[in-house]
């Protein structure tokens, strides 16, 4: 399910030009009403649920359902950003509420790790390209008697 905007929750970011969701879609699908002062999502159908602008927003005013691999039916997620991560609450159906913390990425942009120097380069190996490169080997299974 793509983004959809919380009327009663948007402030269009307190009147700036350009909202927090605009800046950050990465599919530039966020646009702000100027007679309402409301984000919206324009294109809901191109939506990649990336939830970038869920984590932005500043208003909490953006939702996302949850992927079901990590929020079952029912359930409810939202995330809330600091200056160093992100806390995820979600909210079961039966009332259960966990929190998950994770830290922001700080690495400069462009400086990222590429693994250059990664040695494991066999595509065809079932093993992680970090297990390859540390020398582990796979080890075939043995047959029942």
């Amino acid at each position: 399910m793509p983004s959809f905007v919380i009327a009663e929750k948007c402030d269009g970011c307190k009147g700036g030009d350009k909202t927090a969701c605009m800046y950050i879609c990465p599919n530039d699908l966020m646009v702000l009403d100027a007679n309402a002062m409301k984000a919206y999502n324009q294109e809901p159908d191109q939506c990649w649920e990336c939830y970038s602008c869920v984590k932005i927003c500043p208003s909490q005013a953006i939702e996302v359902r949850g992927y079901s691999d990590f929020v079952p039916m029912g359930a409810s997620v939202q995330p809330m950003m600091g200056t160093e991560d992100i806390m995820w609450t979600c909210k079961f159906r039966n009332g259960v509420v966990k929190r998950f913390k994770f830290p922001i990425r700080t690495t400069p942009e462009g400086e990222a790790n590429s693994y250059d120097d990664l040695k494991g380069k066999d595509l065809s190996s079932g093993l992680l390209s970090t297990e390859e490169a540390d020398g582990m080997t796979l080890v075939a299974p043995t047959e029942l008697a």
